[in-house]
């Protein structure tokens, strides 16, 4: 007799089957009325909770409210009217959804939150009124009201549950505050029970806030290892991480020593049903920790889990179930007593974690009421949309590829981690899996906020702070250095990307070390370009101020780097360890980014808020056509597939910078393998003659810029045009996120791995080669040049060597000045105008970080024109045998040798001793060169 088979459980279903229900924590419109939200009731999430910060993400970061807001802003609905009524809707139609669940468990699961306002936590009268007329208008008998568990919000939340309504306590820390919500939560039942009321029907959940104590505790206990000892150490290392899971454990402990007893029996018999501990913030905050720790250890029955929408994706895909929640709790007992051994007060913690949860989801409430009243305002003045194409004849393959994602679900397989996706397998998938945290890592640095306003406030005792790093350490802060300026009272940002000698004086001029803070940024923490920099400004600084140099230096790199350990042995001011799973390139919305941006006074907590804003817009769940990130990698994907893979970008005067930090991304992400797609940025706009098919334009404009007519000129002409608008400089935080997913996404489409760089140690060698020659020789190595004012035939020659859908690059190893800005500009423009190639432009070493990756291993169509001078003044570098000229000459040589090998067309052209003038001559030979 055959025996049947059981089909394996999903870990969803697992976890049903374990006594524990998860629930979805977040909720936005199109996620009801797509039908999205009843796939996820089927596959096993029971309830949905949400938020203040998650609806005024969902309404700014979306057009999925435009409808009911028009209607609204139509009819004069005040602000605040309008908030309720939006949320409520969508609590409604939650409900809807899972009110299958909440009937097939005869009441006891499918439930969906609906907050009070956090505004008045510390308001009990006002918390009642408000709880009550929410329940009213809710009118659904598996909503429940959410309540903040302060010492105000414990009374209201036993007159609620006496008056028959369902209350989700929200924002518990510690135990001792968790016991007094027990007491209000039975003291209800047996108020109601005693009026001869029915409690059978009453349901509440106690949410109790992890990941946030580890935040709060790993800071304390890293504060204390900076200094700590050998033997401190060995005491200290092995708490970190642990606070969170260990104080959620005791909590599961006192609620089944809480639900037994006469008094539990009594209510019990009366048809209560226990009040379930909720683990609420279960997102990993620190990328240290297993990225599913807090849902894997915290399984046990009567027990509720909410997730994002990151972490649901993670655990559907690879989560594991097991019964741990009641599992090693001796260890976690133990654990908190070696906590509070070593100076942890957990109930000051905790105490401080509540007044800042209040005083965020305030905040919140305050910014979705701004929100709103913006969008009312935009829409009265007929604001359009924020994204939109011109494509013309190419539309139809764009959709097909649209359709393509979505049918091979590209966006959860993205926010899965979901390797094959790249084509990647076995030890290749690792290695794509932990280049992915940049998908979360602006939610990770909002819980360290206060140490990013601690920084700002600290910074300002600076007159200046220089960046000493390269590529992805640096171009994020040289964007926000050109489109943010100065802010009164704060340090001015220099940014030092070069290892020309006379930039670097430049710099040095410009700073007085005793009143200047350097960053030293390198996520391998051995770039040799910033290793230089920092032996240089060491010996300066210390010269200023003696043994206090230390704490004129910060650091940024991963951790156990040798900068790190560079930084404690020199007593640096601060050392920020970026999270690990980040590359370079994609590492903006870290501390690479965010720390010189606070430094310099941008307010980098709401450019956070605004990525936060774009992960909501491009979460999972999101369709392809209505997902930003998703929709502009196909479009850009596509598009470079069908031989349009010249990204021309086209931006708005106050962020026409930019560009700096999407080139890299574009240029080192997708360039390899014969393949990419090959970003235009800096170039000149021309009329439509001047351009061939191999172009896609993206116009990033603000929403006051004026019509940029030269772009509706190019639609006309049959240009394709993708248009993004962002409303003010901050939404650069959302772009940043937007261009990483259509990266990612474009990558995948063009079949190669977007997150290696396979060709850029080359350069890196080839350098190491040419300088192991200058210390043997005393000189470097010979390479044929030619003159500036002779390089017209050698322009012409090169020129002719190009195939269809050609490139050139100029490649600049020189000082970046006004005259060579202007140059470069015109030689670009002519180039174009004659030929209607693309035409790139950057300086060296600098490019070799970002655009030499495409260069080098991208389509086999560049021009290349390397660009070289002599340099009038030079620099040692500490510690030594040569200079900074050498090894710029070094790295101009190295990076022509690589290109030589692969037989790419290069011509070097040298400026000679007077660069402005050689700038001039190149220009003329450009032009004569194309000269008809």
């Amino acid at each position: 007799m055959a025996t049947a088979t059981r089909t394996k459980l999903s870990p969803l279903q697992q976890l049903l089957e374990a006594g524990q229900s998860l629930w979805y924590d977040n909720i936005r419109r199109q996620l009801i009325t797509s039908g999205e939200l009843a796939r996820m009731r089927d596959e096993g999430v029971r309830g949905v909770t949400s938020n203040p910060t998650i609806f005024q993400k969902a309404i700014s970061g979306s057009t999925d409210y435009d409808e009911a807001l028009v209607e609204r802003a139509k009819r004069g609905v005040s602000v605040e009217r309008i908030l309720w009524d939006l949320f409520v809707e969508d609590i409604q139609g939650a409900a809807d959804v899972f009110r299958p669940v909440y009937d097939q468990s005869g009441g006891a699961d499918g439930f969906v939150s609906l907050e009070v306002s956090p505004e008045r936590a510390n308001n009990t009268r006002a918390t009642i009124r408000m709880a009550k007329d929410l329940w009213k208008r809710a009118a659904r008998p598996n909503v429940m009201i959410k309540i903040p568990g302060t010492r105000e919000g414990l009374p209201a939340i036993r007159q609620m549950l006496a008056a028959g309504i369902n209350i989700n306590i929200t924002l518990i820390f510690s135990v001792e505050r968790y016991v007094e919500v027990v007491e209000a939560f039975m003291s209800g039942l047996e108020d109601r029970l005693d009026a001869g009321g029915d409690i059978s029907g009453i349901a509440s959940v106690a949410s109790f806030f992890v990941s946030r104590v580890d935040t709060k505790v790993d800071k304390l206990l890293d504060a204390r290892l900076e200094k700590a000892g050998a033997a401190e150490k060995r005491a200290l290392e092995p708490l970190l991480g642990n606070a969170g899971v260990a104080n959620s454990k005791e909590a599961y402990q006192r609620f089944k020593e809480l639900h037994s007893g006469p008094r539990w029996d009594r209510l019990s018999k009366a048809g209560a049903r226990v009040q379930r501990c909720l683990w609420a913030s279960t997102s990993v905050k620190d990328p240290r920790y297993p990225e599913l720790m807090y849902v894997e250890e915290l399984i046990g029955p009567d027990t509720v889990d909410t997730v994002p929408p990151a972490t649901l994706v993670a655990f559907r895909e690879r989560g594991t179930v097991r019964r741990t929640l009641d599992a090693d709790v001796d260890e976690a007992r133990r654990q908190l007593k070696a906590l509070a051994a070593n100076g942890i007060d957990l109930a000051e913690v905790t105490h401080e974690l509540e007044i800042e949860g209040v005083e965020a989801f305030s905040k919140s409430f305050d910014d979705l009421r701004k929100t709103i009243a913006a969008e009312v305002k935009a829409i009265k003045a007929g604001r359009g949309p924020r994204q939109w194409a011109r494509l013309g004849q190419l539309a139809p393959a764009v959709e097909k590829q649209i359709a393509d994602l979505q049918k091979n679900e590209v966006a959860r397989r993205l926010w899965a981690k979901d390797a094959t996706l790249w084509g990647a397998t076995g030890a290749a998938a690792k290695e794509v899996q932990d280049r992915l945290g940049w998908l979360t890592v602006a939610e990770q640095l909002l819980g360290d906020r206060a140490r990013l306003r601690e920084v700002a406030r600290e910074g300002k005792r600076f007159a200046d702070v220089v960046l000493l790093g390269m590529g992805g350490s640096s171009l994020c802060p040289d964007v926000f250095r050109n489109t943010f300026g100065k802010a009164p009272g704060h340090p001015e940002l220099h940014v030092l990307d070069t290892t020309d000698p006379e930039s670097i004086l430049d710099v040095r001029k410009a700073i007085r070390p005793q009143e200047t803070l350097f960053i030293v940024a390198s996520k391998s923490g051995t770039t040799t370009e910033t290793l230089s920099h920092f032996a240089y400004f060491w010996g300066e600084t210390e010269a200023a101020v003696g043994a206090k140099a230390g704490r004129h230096f910060a650091a940024i790199t991963d951790p156990g780097t040798s900068l790190e350990k560079l930084a404690k042995e020199h007593g640096f001011r601060w050392t920020f360890k970026n999270p690990p799973d980040i590359g370079g390139r994609y590492s903006a919305l870290s501390y690479f980014g965010m720390v010189p941006g606070a430094l310099m006074g941008v307010d980098v907590v709401e450019m956070l808020e605004r990525a936060g804003e774009m992960q909501q817009a491009c979460d999972p769940t999101q369709p392809v056509e209505k997902n930003p990130g998703v929709w502009l990698g196909a479009v850009l994907g596509r598009l470079a597939k069908d031989g349009r893979d010249k990204v021309t970008l086209v931006l708005s005067p106050k962020v026409a910078t930019y560009g700096y930090w999407v080139e890299q991304l574009l240029a080192e992400s997708t360039g390899k393998e014969g393949k990419g797609l090959i970003p235009i940025e800096g170039e000149p706009l021309g009329p439509p003659s001047a351009y061939g098919d191999d172009r896609v334009f993206v116009h990033v404009r603000m929403e006051a810029d004026k019509d940029n007519r030269a772009i509706n000129v190019l639609e006309k002409a049959g240009q394709p045009v993708v248009t993004l608008t962002l409303r003010d400089k901050l939404d650069l935080g959302g772009e940043f996120l937007r261009w990483e997913v259509a990266t990612a996404v474009a990558g995948s489409i063009l079949g190669i791995d977007a997150f290696d760089q396979p060709n850029v140690q080359e350069s890196k060698d080839n350098t190491k080669k040419v300088l192991e020659q200058f210390k043997k020789a005393g000189r470097l190595p010979a390479a044929e040049s030619v003159a500036a004012a002779d390089s017209a035939d050698a322009l012409r020659g090169l020129l002719k060597r190009a195939k269809k859908g050609a490139y050139v690059a100029l490649m600049a190893y020189t000082e970046r000045t006004r005259t060579s800005e202007r140059s470069l500009a015109q030689i670009r423009a002519t180039l174009r105008d004659a030929t209607s190639l693309a035409t790139t432009a950057g300086y060296g070493p600098r490019f070799l970080h970002s655009t030499g990756q495409l260069h080098k291993g991208g389509p086999r169509i560049g021009l290349f024109v390397q660009v070289v001078q002599e340099d009038r003044e030079d620099l040692a570098i500490p510690g030594e045998p040569y200079s900074f000229s050498v090894l710029k000459q070094a790295q101009a040589l190295g990076d022509l040798e690589s290109l030589r090998s692969r037989e790419l067309p290069v011509v070097r052209v040298t400026l000679g001793r007077t660069p402005a003038k050689g700038w001039r001559a190149l220009a003329a030979a450009a032009a004569q060169a194309t000269a008809k």
